[in-house]
């Protein structure tokens, strides 16, 4: 993976977050603090205004300076637990990977955020994106079904009740509302896989 590759598919990733900003916020504004989409935001402009730098470090080291960026610049829950996402795919993933590499990095960086946030699955959170989508690699999918795989996941947060985060305070009616931190998750998803699509 080259540096123009490696900044082309961070750029995609930043750009559809900051692209989507408003809806991210109108989302927390429903059920959360109503910042998740201004904290994002800021923390992926963060990333765009350092990419050249990122890009032309190793992989590895490349998602521990992204991973490093998000917990510094992104507020809330949001920071630490996107940080801790690329923190450990940086630490896990080789300089070359193959498909397994990259299921295995992705599984552990799962397991982190897990840890960070003392979450799980069907709790309502980015984790009920992330999961979905970590098993579909596992299990082969291609690029547009991992984006599938990511918007349905994202979806059947909706009727979900929250149990973890500042959306588990309003009990019953965090139901009905998708969760911001999935909806990210999802938009990161579908951005990577369509860069890598139009890479093929």
């Amino acid at each position: 993976m080259d540096d123009p590759r490696k900044e082309r598919l961070i750029r995609a990733i930043a750009q559809a977050v900051i692209d989507h900003a408003d809806e991210l916020t109108a989302l927390d504004q429903a059920i959360g603090d109503g910042d998740h989409g201004l904290n994002m935001q800021r923390g992926f402009a963060a990333v765009l205004a350092d990419l050249p730098a990122l890009a032309a470090k190793r992989l590895p080291d490349m998602l521990k300076g992204i991973g490093m960026t998000l917990v510094m610049q992104v507020g809330g829950a949001a920071g630490p637990l996107y940080g801790t996402l690329f923190l450990e795919l940086g630490k896990t993933m080789p300089e070359q990977p193959e498909r397994d590499d990259l299921v295995a990095a992705f599984g552990a960086a799962i397991r982190a955020v897990m840890a960070r946030g003392k979450s799980e699955p069907g709790q309502k959170t980015m984790l009920d994106v992330l999961v979905p989508a970590q098993a579909a690699l596992a299990e082969g999918a291609d690029a547009a079904r991992l984006k599938i795989v990511a918007a349905e996941a994202a979806a059947r947060t909706v009727p979900m009740r929250a149990i973890r985060g500042r959306a588990s305070f309003l009990g019953e009616r965090s139901i009905g509302h998708m969760d911001p931190g999935a909806r990210s998750s999802q938009l990161m998803l579908a951005a990577l896989a369509d860069a890598v699509e139009q890479a093929a």
